[in-house]
């Protein structure tokens, strides 16, 4: 049960990085302010560390992780574009991200949840992701 639920959460993690990335990447084309830029930047380097570590556990356990739904990273993209295209970009950047870390945070809580039995480790990785979605949100609420 311990590496069921070790790799179920890993995948979680995973598809929940990804998705986080791809996000940020996509809006950062909007975003004005170097400031913000430079928080973004910072976000996705912090964002691959642990992408980087979530996937040399995958490969312990000889899983592929997994993708975000395609679905979702669809959804992502119309209300970036939509989003973003209308009003202060940088405004609207950040409330999209912070829009995002919520989802995020509150997706890994959820998996935290089901996946009691999960190791340690991976247990930490999600907290260490859902403390960076969290912090995210807070810095970039003074763009808002």
């Amino acid at each position: 049960m311990i590496e069921s639920d070790t790799v179920k959460l890993l995948r979680e993690c995973d598809a929940g990085i990804k998705m986080g990335i791809y996000t940020i990447e996509n809006s950062m084309e909007y975003a004005e302010s170097k400031k913000l830029i430079d928080t973004l930047e910072n976000s996705i380097r912090k964002h691959k560390i642990i992408e980087d570590e979530i996937q040399v556990m995958l490969e312990k356990y000889h899983d592929d992780g997994k993708k975000p739904p395609a679905v979702a990273k669809g959804m992502s993209w119309v209300k970036t574009n939509f989003k973003l295209a209308v009003g202060k970009p940088d405004s609207a950047v950040a409330d999209f991200i912070i829009d995002g870390c919520n989802m995020g945070v509150k997706s890994l809580a959820k998996y935290q949840n089901q996946y009691k039995s999960a190791d340690e480790k991976s247990k930490d990785l999600a907290d260490r992701l859902i403390e960076i979605e969290e912090k995210l949100s807070v810095v970039l609420r003074k763009f808002l």
